[in-house]
């Protein structure tokens, strides 16, 4: 071999032995031994097989394959948690072995590209017939594969710069009701809450561009009470307009919004794809606000699907701001101990020294009475905590409710039960006389 070709094998095998590597945990439940699986599993989502083909040599092996880095045997399940129609074609039962095991893929496989990561650590590995339960737990990804992806553009410290809250929770609420108001109605809505003290109002995820209130006469129509508001006040209320449609309709949508003077825009994300917000993301500087709507048809099943740290992640690298969280005690089907995860993961870096936290979004049956539960596992007051109900439905009007919310913040801060503090707050005590008692 000459000298030039010796560095240039030199070279390869350096970039080879040094690649990077991103990781991915997963639960799989198995008949069959678990690290074969495993090795399948590796095998599907790289070079394609878990045995040799014509092409695989052994230095594309090398290079372009999956790796099984660890396996943890679990507690086995008493039935198969999912059908299986390979497994009865081949009379294979029980038992179902259950482990955690991790996989490393080459980021070379990828390149800076979403929609294809997210089919390498979450596609045909569903449908593999040799499982009876898989789900993607948790991703990894080293720092400068992190840096080739979106940021947010804003974040937990620019949304509080934009609505000028440098301490304690954003108040937030939703149009109600959902849909049927004409574009005058949410225009008095938006006026009334802006007077009502939220710094936070939004569309439902349901209302995006309806024929009784469209987005073309809703947003001059809102932006002009919001600026109204600003100029008496100073105060801005951020305002998150679903504009939910294919790509090409919700740039203009955000670029409508911008003119108007408004700070931010929502996407309904599943259904948008990671392509479109993406797109999204690098042609608005406007606020980002990430709405789940369908996470749990990927979620509820703890043998399928993925999990929050997983998905965020996956919507994180595309750039949004603010990620929906579910509520403590809410009217969702997640236990209080997945809400306070899925907030937790919002705010905890993707790799260490890169500051790309976004704001985790409290919503669905949030009122005065959850706000110590929040408060108490979060530790944290670098929230949107929305409230609908809580707010328009307080039997003193939606000012109070507004205040309720504030007076139950002050008083978790500052450790005094909601009781005690109502005492002489009258709009909290009316919440809690109104809605019932906290953790009801």
């Amino acid at each position: 071999m000459s000298a030039t070709g010796t560095l240039a094998a030199l070279a390869t095998l350096d970039r080879l032995q040094n690649a990077e590597r991103l990781e991915a945990d997963y639960l799989v439940e198995t008949p069959l031994d678990m690290a074969k699986v495993a090795e399948v599993m590796a095998g599907e989502q790289s070079c394609g097989t878990f045995v040799r083909v014509a092409g695989e040599s052994d230095a594309l092996r090398e290079r372009s394959r999956a790796q099984v880095e660890r396996i943890e045997m679990l507690e086995p399940a008493l039935r198969p948690s999912l059908s299986n129609a390979w497994l009865e074609r081949q009379r294979i039962g029980g038992p179902w072995h259950r482990a955690r095991v991790t996989l490393s893929f080459p980021v070379e496989n990828i390149g800076a590209n979403l929609p294809t990561l997210a089919a390498t650590v979450a596609g045909n590995l569903y449908d593999l017939g040799e499982v009876t339960g898989m789900r993607l737990l948790a991703m990894r990804l080293p720092v400068a594969y992190r840096a080739r992806f979106e940021m947010p553009r804003h974040g937990i410290a620019g949304t509080r710069r934009i609505t000028q809250v440098e301490t304690g929770p954003l108040i937030g609420t939703i149009i109600k009701p959902n849909v049927g108001l004409s574009t005058e109605q949410i225009a008095e809505l938006v006026a009334s809450l802006c007077e009502a003290g939220v710094n936070f109002i939004k569309d439902d995820e349901v209302c995006a561009d309806p024929a009784q209130a469209p987005l073309a006469e809703r947003v001059p129509a809102v932006m002009a009470q919001v600026r109204r508001y600003q100029e008496r006040t100073g105060r801005h209320v951020m305002v998150a307009f679903n504009i939910t449609d294919d790509l090409d309709a919700m740039r203009r949508h955000a670029e409508l919004v911008e003119r108007e003077g408004g700070s931010c825009v929502m996407a309904s994300i599943n259904w948008c794809g990671f392509s479109a917000i993406q797109s999204l993301r690098r042609s608005t500087p406007l606020v980002l606000h990430a709405h789940r709507n369908g996470f749990g048809m990927m979620s509820r099943d703890p043998a399928l699907g993925m999990s929050f740290q997983a998905y965020q992640t996956l919507w994180r690298l595309a750039g949004v701001d603010h990620m929906h969280v579910h509520g403590l005690d809410g009217k969702f089907a997640q236990d209080n101990a997945e809400v306070i995860a899925s907030a937790r993961d919002c705010v905890t870096p993707l790799c260490e020294g890169v500051d790309d936290t976004v704001m985790p979004a409290f919503s669905s049956g949030q009122w005065a009475g959850t706000v110590p539960a929040t408060f108490e596992a979060i530790g944290s007051t670098d929230l949107l905590f929305m409230s609908g109900g809580g707010i328009l439905a307080h039997p003193d009007g939606p000012a109070a409710g507004v205040t309720s919310l504030r007076q139950a913040w002050e008083a978790t801060q500052c450790g005094v039960s909601l009781a005690a503090f109502a005492a002489h707050a009258p709009e909290l005590r009316r919440a809690l006389e109104f809605f019932g008692k906290p953790g009801k």
